[in-house]
C-alpha cells in the first residue's frame, strides 16, 4: 500500500496527488522502474474518485516521471532525478559559480544593488534625490491617452516594432529638441530606449572594450560609471570644480581614452554648469584623441532664470556628441522611457545593441508619449512643473538660511531638482549619526559621500526638493535643525 498524503496541501484534488506521487518519486521512496498501484487501488485507498488519479498519472507520464504499459501497468519510468537531499537547519554552503568577468565586475560593484529593496514606507519629509512630483502629473490625460491608443491599436501594433522605437514618437522628440534644446538632429538619428540607464548601458558596450580609457566627473554619477566598468573599462576620474569638468586635466592620447561622460547643463550632483570655454576644450579634445562624448542631459529644462541652457550637442562640428535624455526626472520613472541622439556613424551600431538588449521597447506608452508631446499636453506640464520647482527651490534656501544661516554652504545653480549643501561646523565622520537621528524623527536626508570615489573632505548633503510640498519642506528641515542643535 503506497502512503500518501494529500490532506494539507491547496489546490485541485488531481495536483494534490500528483504532487504527492512525484515527491515520492523524487525522494527516492519509489526507485526506477518501480510499479505503482492501479488507478483503481490508488483511488480506493485515498478516497478520491478514479478520475481524479488517472489525471494526476497522466501529469506524471507527459513530464516523462512514469510510463504505462499494456494499458493497465503504470511504473516508474527508468531515469529520473536524484533524490532530493534532506533538508538541513543550518546554512549551506555554497558552491561558487563560475560566471564571466563582466558579471564578477558587476556583483563587486558597491553601486549596483544586490536585489530586490524591501518595501517599506520612507520617511515623512524625503529629500532623496531623483523624484519627481509624481503626484501632480496629469494623470487623467495620460489615462485618456492611453485608453484611446488602446482602443484604436491595429494588428500589427501588437506585434513585433523597430529597435530604433515608434518612428512618430522619433519624429516628435526630434522636432522638440531642435526646438526647445538646440540640438541638432533628424528622427534618424533619435533610438528610444528604456530609461537612461539601458543608454549607458549600450554606450559603454558599444564604444569601450577593456582597458579602454573612459573619462568620468569626480563628483560622479554611479549610474553611469557602473556599466562602463562592468566592460573592463578604466574610469579616468577628473575632478569638478566650480565651472564644472577642468578640461585641463583632460588625458593625453596615449592614456587610450574612448569615451567621456559628462553632465555640462547641471553637474550631478554639484549642480555647477559648464560654460563656453570649457565646453569647446572638451570638444576640441575629443576630436583630437579620437573620444566620444556622452552628454547626460537629465534636467535641463528646469532653470529658473532666464531660458534653459543650450546643450553641449549643438556645438559639436565633429560628430562626436552623444546625446541622452530622459522622461524619469520630468514626468514619472515608471514610464522607463529615454532616448539618445547619435552621430550618424553610431545609429547602427546602437540600434543593433538595442535590439540584442530587448529587441524593442513596449510601443502602447511610446504612442501615448507622442500624442502627450504632439499636442502640446508635455511643454504645458513643463512649464507648470517649472515654476513649482522654483518655488520649492526657494522655499528649501530660505528654510536652510533661517535655521542654519552660514553653518552651511549651499552650492550649484539656478537649475536642475536638488541642491548640494556643505555643512561647515559638521566632521564627515560624524555625519551618519546626523542622518540616522535625522530618519528617527521622518526626515530623510542622503550624504554626498557615495558620488565621491574618495571620501570629500567635508561633510555635505543632497537635497531633492521636487517631490515635496513647500509646507514639508520647511517642516522638514526645522527637523533637521532641531536634530542637529
Amino acid at each position: 500500500m503506497l502512503l500518501l498524503n494529500i490532506r494539507g496541501a491547496s489546490g485541485p484534488l488531481y495536483r494534490r496527488v500528483y504532487h504527492a506521487l512525484k515527491s515520492v518519486i523524487r525522494s527516492g521512496r519509489l526507485g526506477p522502474t518501480a510499479r505503482l498501484p492501479s488507478t483503481r487501488e490508488l483511488a480506493a485507498d485515498l478516497g478520491v474518485s478514479r478520475n481524479t488519479v488517472m489525471l494526476a498519472y497522466e501529469q506524471l507520464a507527459a513530464e516523462g516521471y512514469v510510463v504505462s504499459r499494456a494499458r493497465s501497468t503504470t511504473s516508474v519510468a527508468g531515469a529520473v532525478p536524484p533524490p532530493m537531499p534532506p533538508a538541513s537547519d543550518g546554512p549551506k554552503a555554497e558552491r561558487v559559480p563560475r560566471i564571466s568577468s563582466y558579471a564578477r565586475r558587476l556583483t563587486r560593484n558597491p553601486a549596483v544593488p544586490s536585489g530586490s529593496p524591501a518595501a517599506r514606507p520612507g520617511p515623512r519629509y524625503d529629500f532623496r534625490y531623483g523624484r519627481p512630483a509624481v503626484d501632480e502629473f496629469p494623470r487623467e490625460i495620460w489615462r485618456r491617452l492611453l485608453a484611446a491608443r488602446a482602443r484604436r491599436t491595429s494588428r500589427d501594433a501588437v506585434g513585433y516594432a523597430a529597435p530604433s522605437g515608434y518612428g512618430p514618437l522619433r519624429e516628435a522628440l526630434a522636432e522638440y529638441l531642435r526646438r526647445a534644446r538646440g540640438v541638432s538632429c533628424d528622427a534618424g538619428q533619435v533610438l528610444i530606449v528604456n530609461g537612461s540607464q539601458q543608454a549607458f548601458d549600450l554606450a559603454a558596450r558599444v564604444l569601450l572594450d577593456p582597458g579602454d580609457g573612459a573619462v568620468v566627473e569626480e563628483p560622479y554619477y554611479p549610474g553611469a560609471t557602473a556599466p562602463f566598468e562592468a566592460v573592463g573599462a578604466r574610469l579616468i576620474r577628473i575632478p569638478v570644480d566650480a565651472a564644472g569638468l577642468d578640461t585641463a586635466r583632460l588625458p593625453s592620447p596615449g592614456a587610450r581614452a574612448r569615451l567621456a561622460y559628462v553632465t555640462p547643463c547641471h553637474q550631478f550632483p554639484t549642480g555647477v554648469i559648464m560654460p563656453l570655454e570649457r565646453r569647446l576644450a572638451l570638444l576640441d579634445w575629443a576630436s583630437r584623441v579620437g573620444a566620444w562624448v556622452v552628454e547626460d542631459d537629465y534636467i535641463s529644462e528646469f532653470r529658473y532664470e532666464g531660458r534653459p541652457l543650450e546643450a553641449l550637442q549643438p556645438l559639436d562640428r565633429g560628430g562626436r556628441v552623444i546625446y541622452v535624455g530622459t522622461f524619469s526626472k520630468t514626468l514619472f520613472p515608471a514610464l522607463r522611457l529615454a532616448y539618445l541622439v547619435l552621430p550618424r556613424p553610431l545609429v547602427r551600431p546602437f540600434t543593433a545593441a538595442k535590439w540584442v538588449t530587448d529587441r524593442f521597447s513596449a510601443t502602447l506608452a511610446q504612442e501615448a508619449l507622442t500624442d502627450f508631446i504632439t499636442s502640446g499636453q508635455f511643454e504645458r506640464y513643463l512649464r507648470r512643473a517649472g515654476g513649482r520647482n522654483a518655488s520649492r527651490r526657494r522655499t528649501l534656501i530660505a528654510a536652510l538660511r533661517q535655521h542654519f544661516g552660514d553653518r552651511v554652504e549651499i552650492a550649484g545653480e539656478n537649475t536642475g531638482v536638488h541642491l548640494l549643501v556643505w555643512l561647515n561646523d559638521i566632521r564627515p565622520r560624524d555625519l551618519d549619526a546626523i542622518i540616522a537621528r535625522a530618519a528617527r524623527v521622518g526626515v530623510g536626508v542622503y550624504s554626498i559621500g557615495p558620488y565621491y570615489a574618495r571620501p570629500p573632505r567635508r561633510a555635505g548633503l543632497l537635497f531633492g526638493y521636487a517631490s515635496l510640498t513647500e509646507g514639508e519642506i520647511r517642516t522638514g528641515i526645522r527637523l533637521l535643525a532641531d536634530v542637529m542643535r
